[in-house]
């Protein structure tokens, strides 16, 4: 009785169909790393993923996870995947089914005592939107080793394709778009219609700003670091703390940030970094242990930092002055 379907999920079987997910306007492709700490998401121009980045192994950006080219898909490709093969499915199986139970029908006898029919819901069927990634990210780099350009929002650091360290490369990038970032605060805000809905976009944007200049100086001086003083083991996060950091660099090259920075404004940098550590940790809620390591008497423990744009661009300034000042000594060291 149900020959049209049993055909039809036959033939789904047999099938193997294609799902075509695009590129942005710009011919990046998403891509999200499959590691579960990190599931971050950046972008691979079309023609570098197809060409230079190898099947066999690509590298996160962020945390430098390496798997093959197949475990790369972002949530939204993979949501849209599974749009599709339903789609497909409810289509081939609905028509089926619909098509034998018009056979059946014309096959009852016309006046008897008894009648029976088969009726399908065919309701409206939802076609899904084809794919298209979100709007361009704002750092675009180039690998200078392989060439592979590649797209990131805030710091990342290594090449999907070849996985060499950008630290350095993508530090001077960074500072660039978070100053773009701080810069469009006040036309993002009055962009949002709802009061606080706007509001909130913009603490986060201030908020990423400031752990994303925090971040891109470790990482940068991290890469620095290890080029000056390869045999040196340097415990994990080690350059979180400018105290340590600065010690190692005394040990490395005779220099610590003393030479680039005024006691105050380290005493201000020592600060932002316990505020990334709280916002990356606790949700940005003040603890003793921050009060203890700061001095700083504006909060109380359990209450939530407010950090402010005018803060921010302070903090980027003198990251770059050090970081600068740190490379210039690094020079023909390593």
């Amino acid at each position: 009785m149900f020959e049209e379907t049993i055909r039809a999920l036959k033939k789904l079987g047999d099938e193997k169909s294609a799902v075509s997910i695009s590129a942005d306007d710009d011919n990046y492709f998403d891509r999200e790393c499959p590691a579960l700490e990190c599931l971050a998401q950046f972008k691979v121009l079309m023609d570098d993923w197809r060409d230079k980045v190898r099947d066999e192994e690509v590298f996160c950006p962020f945390c430098g996870h390496a798997a093959d080219a197949q475990k790369w898909w972002t949530q939204e490709q993979l949501s849209h995947v599974r749009d599709v093969a339903l789609a497909n499915i409810q289509g081939a199986i609905g028509g089926a089914l619909r098509r034998d139970a018009q056979k059946f029908n014309l096959r009852q006898p016309k006046g008897g005592f008894i009648s029976m029919s088969l009726r399908v819901d065919s309701r409206p069927q939802r076609v899904p939107i084809p794919y298209a990634a979100a709007a361009p990210m704002r750092l675009k780099i180039t690998c200078i080793e392989c060439g592979c350009r590649y797209a990131v929002v805030g710091a990342a650091y290594f090449c999907p394709s070849c996985g060499a360290n950008a630290a350095e490369l993508v530090f001077d990038l960074t500072v660039q778009g978070i100053r773009q970032s701080l810069e469009a605060v006040d036309a993002i805000k009055a962009a949002i219609p709802d009061a606080d809905t706007a509001q909130n976009t913009c603490r986060l944007i201030i908020e990423s700003a400031l752990q994303n200049a925090v971040t891109a100086f470790q990482r940068n001086t991290e890469a620095l670091y290890a080029r000056v003083a390869p045999e040196t083991k340097v415990r994990r996060n080690a350059f979180q703390n400018l105290a340590e950091g600065s010690d190692l660099w005394v040990a490395a090259i005779g220099q610590g940030y003393d030479k680039h920075l005024m006691p105050v404004e380290l005493e201000l940098l020592t600060t932002a970094f316990q505020q990334r550590h709280l916002l990356a940790h606790t949700q940005g809620v003040v603890d003793d242990d921050y009060i203890r390591k700061t001095g700083d008497t504006r909060y109380k423990s359990g209450q939530r930092l407010v950090i402010k744009r005018e803060s921010v661009g302070e903090v980027l300034m003198l990251v770059e002055q050090l970081t600068l000042g740190i490379r210039e000594e690094a020079k023909g060291k390593g």
